[in-house]
């Protein structure tokens, strides 16, 4: 139990964005038709900008290790038994890392439990910079990015003092 109050931040962020995660694509799969990207039955929030689609993603990011759902879904598993399992080794007792990592592991569990459910992940999100179309993402992809960005900034800046104070 102690495991547990001890980590509050990081179980709470983790369930925020998953549910946060799992509500938005319960809409997505309420509102639009599967497969919607090119058609009219998208919701364009700014033109030539952003827009709201429903497609499925059986890779991971920019759609690398497309049909390999299952894996990945394994290593998703393993990802979020890993954070736990090493939990000292990460610093979890601080605060910040708690915030990173409850980010990062609510995404993973969001699209854990879409490719386990449907085969795919939903992605709906989708953004047009200039002539650039960036991927479609989702909720549980934002946190895991920022989440990782988070960690790494902070791990960087920590190792950095640890270095000025031992040279």
């Amino acid at each position: 139990m102690k495991f547990i109050s001890d980590r509050k931040t990081l179980l709470v962020l983790m369930l925020a964005v998953f549910f946060l995660d799992q509500l938005t694509k319960l809409w997505v799969e309420k509102t639009i038709p599967f497969g919607s990207f090119f058609n009219e039955e998208v919701i364009v929030v700014i033109p030539d900008f952003f827009r709201i689609v429903h497609v499925g993603n059986t890779g991971a990011a920019w759609s690398m290790f497309s049909g390999q759902g299952h894996i990945l879904g394994l290593l998703g598993i393993t990802a979020l038994v890993s954070v736990f399992v090493f939990h000292k080794y990460l610093e979890l007792y601080r605060p910040i890392n708690q915030f990173a990592f409850g980010l990062a592991t609510g995404g993973i569990l969001g699209n854990i439990t879409d490719r386990f459910r449907l085969g795919h992940v939903i992605d709906f999100l989708d953004f047009k910079f200039f002539n650039y179309h960036y991927p479609s993402f989702n909720v549980a992809d934002s946190g895991i990015c920022v989440g990782v960005l988070l960690y790494a900034i902070v791990s960087f800046r920590t190792e950095s003092k640890k270095s000025s104070k031992t040279g």
